[in-house]
């Protein structure tokens, strides 16, 4: 399991996350997207090092980097609140749509979510149980939140955004885009707080996040995809919201095992089809296509 968890990490740190911060912020992350692989690359060769001193230093490094990046949300957190009580853009541009928030909630999660993940890469690079977590459990936290947390929360963000910049194609696409921005952060937040309390809490957090996953794979498949005139991006895409489906499914019957009991997978299991799915099929898929989108 170790070897395939350091694989998908290490596609999270040097490509999907300077990718996705490229889409979230093409002018104001720029400096940020074309560093981070240098950060990234010590996170990455950290993972393949035996726990101690080296490997301790290396993930403190990308943690820097990573803390750096999470400052940023407040500041973009503040200024949408500023638009939104000026009532629309400087410059005389057409007020934005309520949506704009939701979207701006989505995308901060991203920005932060890396942090998380590399405060749990230092603690389990270091053998420190954080907070008495199993190192195993850390060494799994790292890959959910640059997957889970990053890359999920920023497409949630960006199909937001797509419905704020263009007519819903469908009744209720606004609503459920909207839905999709709160839920998937507030979900992966329930996950995380899941940790402290008990199964039963991780269980309504892994609720919370399918749904809104859910909500995103619909808005893709339905509402954007179609719209694509591109056959590979619009393959991409279709991917990206097929693959949530049964990943996600996984991810709820992993979370109701855990509580309840009930015969469900085991986490080597999970890594290699909810892990590897999420990773491949739904982030690099999704990262790529919006890429493609971006250029087009």
């Amino acid at each position: 399991m170790t070897v395939l968890v350091n694989l998908i990490v290490t596609l999270g740190m040097l490509y999907v996350v300077p990718a996705g911060l490229r889409l979230i912020d093409p002018a104001g992350l720029r400096t940020a997207a074309r560093l981070w692989p240098v950060p990234a690359a010590l996170g990455a060769l950290c993972l393949w090092l035996p726990r101690g001193i080296p490997a301790t230093v290396l993930a403190a490094l990308y943690a820097a980097a990573a803390l750096a990046l999470a400052t940023r949300a407040p500041a973009r957190l503040l200024e949408a609140r500023r638009r939104s009580r000026a009532g629309g853009s400087a410059g005389g541009a057409p007020p934005r749509t309520t949506v704009s928030g939701p979207a701006e909630v989505a995308v901060c999660t991203a920005l932060v979510s890396p942090s998380i993940a590399a405060t749990a890469l230092v603690a389990e690079r270091a053998g420190y149980r954080l907070f008495g977590f199993d190192l195993d459990i850390l060494a799994l936290t790292v890959p959910h939140f640059h997957f889970a947390g990053f890359t999920a929360a920023l497409v949630a963000g960006l199909v937001c955004r797509a419905g704020a910049t263009a007519p819903a194609i469908a009744p209720g696409s606004a609503t459920l885009s909207r839905w999709a921005a709160y839920s998937v952060p507030g979900g992966t937040l329930l996950v995380l707080l899941g940790y402290f309390v008990d199964d039963w809490a991780e269980l309504a957090g892994a609720v919370v996040l399918t749904t809104g996953m859910w909500a995103v794979a619909l808005l893709t498949w339905r509402d954007i995809r179609p719209g694509v005139r591109d056959r590979t991006t619009g393959a991409l895409l279709g991917t990206s919201a097929a693959v949530l489906v049964a990943t996600m499914l996984l991810a709820l019957w992993w979370a109701a095992g855990e509580a309840t009991g009930i015969t469900h997978p085991t986490l080597t299991w999970m890594a290699a089809t909810h892990g590897l799915g999420n990773a491949l099929g739904f982030a690099l898929c999704s990262v790529l296509a919006w890429r493609r989108l971006t250029v087009d």
